[in-house]
């Protein structure tokens, strides 16, 4: 029970038989991006990306490393789906390069792209996995960037072009579609005033940059509108965000309450934007003549309904009420444990907090936990193996606080991993390792770590092992 609420009895049935197990339906997969694993960055008529432009730029990239061949996951996807296979992996999160479809973001469609993603996903189905397909995951094609990307609508018709193309191409084997992927990542710390670390790395005006992000939701609209009027019986839609996320210090009513309001207010220009179909006033006089200019039929497009709210959740900060009652963050201290990404403190109890307050906040019909997971240097491999001790128990601290959630009636229907394996990690180059396999990325080896061998056993036994 959450807020007196009652939960249909599915939600309890298995909780009373094993607090490790989760729901026989329960949705376990992998993540990946198609700028991080593909390579092929100019192959088959692949149009240049915002990231193969930035990547290029001295001092943009650690050790000046680029996307061009990364995973080489092009050419090696069927033994990389092989291995997805021999791990138990049936569902797989994956993205589409716009560029490698539409090389100029609108304009010619390249249909060896096409024709490349038709071969992945029929590789997927002779190995028994299901796509979940995110249409846009930071690759924007360059030459939209140079019209102005983000801070133009030329953006928004190019995008509404490709998804109509996308789900109509892919409609027969695609049934799962993910409009976005993190629309901060891709507007505020790509044009931040302050702050463009991120691919095209264009700092721009305060104003302009929420209008990046009313430009996103909109892409968002147009993704769902297409997968309605094309993706066919059973296809389901919904965003993938990484909402700002908070932990209440101590779980006693006044902490929730602040924590509830602090996530209201520092989510409202992105998900209550989406489900309450509109900006809050808040927003709008905090943003003063800043505010990003609506257009009539906006919100008619970007609120549409959607099918799951897809959640990547990695960290959180921490909360609790002032004397006031008043949402106070609090500072972490200088030892507080990390990943060696240094934005990435271990906070398992984020999973919890993050998919009960976007619940009770938006009603999301169904949460998706698409992307967690955690970033470390050096993880060699040593006598045939690489024993990432510290990345499984990363994974088990925060499914238990997903399986906590579930028991308190929070709708989380599944949970994709990041990521499957080690990738070109955006501005971090090849130094920070994600995945689950080990990739040599000179020689394209792939070796599963201890940790494939663990998430193997949580989706075979369906329970925290």
């Amino acid at each position: 029970m959450l807020d007196g609420r009652i939960f249909p009895l599915h939600y309890w049935i298995f909780m009373s038989d094993d607090a490790t197990r989760f729901p026989a339906n329960f949705i376990w997969g992998v993540a990946t991006a198609s700028a991080q694993v593909e390579g092929a960055a100019f192959i088959d008529g692949k149009g240049e990306s915002v990231w193969d432009r930035f990547s290029r730029m001295p001092g943009k990239i650690h050790n000046g490393d680029t996307p061009e061949v990364a995973c080489d996951h092009y050419h090696h996807f069927r033994e990389d789906f092989a291995l997805m296979r021999k791990l138990g992996v049936k569902n797989y999160r994956l993205s589409l390069a716009w560029p490698r479809i539409y090389p100029l973001g609108d304009g010619p469609l390249n249909r060896a792209g096409l024709d490349f993603y038709h071969r992945l996903f029929d590789a997927m189905a002779e190995n028994g996995i299901t796509p979940w397909v995110t249409m846009f995951h930071w690759d924007l094609p360059q030459a939209l960037e140079d019209r102005g990307g983000w801070c133009e609508r030329v953006t928004v018709d190019a995008f509404g072009r490709y998804a109509d193309t996308i789900v109509k191409e892919f409609s027969g084997k695609v049934k799962n579609w993910i409009t976005l992927n993190e629309i901060r990542c891709f507007t505020k710390l790509a044009y931040g005033p302050d702050r463009a670390i991120k691919a095209p790395g264009r700092k721009v005006s305060r104003a302009m940059l929420k209008q990046t992000y009313h430009h996103a939701l909109l892409c968002h609209g147009h993704g769902v509108r297409a997968v309605r009027e094309h993706g066919g019986a059973g296809a389901q839609v919904g965003l993938t965000d990484n909402p700002d996320v908070c932990i209440p210090v101590k779980e006693i009513p006044s902490d929730i309450a602040a924590a509830r309001r602090w996530f209201a207010d520092r989510n409202s220009h992105i998900l209550g934007a989406i489900y309450d179909g509109g900006y809050a006033s808040a927003y709008l006089e905090r943003s003063g003549p800043d505010a990003p200019r609506v257009m009539p039929g906006d919100f008619e497009l970007i609120s549409r309904p959607t099918d799951f709210l897809g959640l990547n959740i990695y960290s959180g900060h921490f909360v609790r009420a002032d004397a006031d009652g008043k949402p106070e963050e609090l500072r972490l201290p200088a030892s507080y444990p990390k990943a060696d990404s240094p934005w990435l403190h271990l906070a398992p109890q984020s999973m919890y907090w993050a998919t009960r307050l976007a619940h009770e906040t938006y009603g999301a019909k169904g949460i998706i936990i698409t992307e967690n997971g955690c970033g470390y240097n050096d993880e060699p491999v040593i006598d045939g193996e690489v024993v990432d001790l510290h990345r499984r128990e990363f994974l088990r601290m925060y499914l238990r606080e997903t399986r906590r959630a579930l028991a308190d009636g929070v709708p989380i229907r599944g949970y994709f991993l990041w990521s499957f394996m080690d990738n070109f990690e955006w501005e971090d180059g090849y130094m920070r390792r994600f995945g689950i396999v080990h990739i040599d990325f000179e020689s394209q080896k792939r070796t599963p770590k201890l940790s494939a061998d663990y998430y193997a056993s949580v989706m075979r036994e369906n329970r925290i092992v």
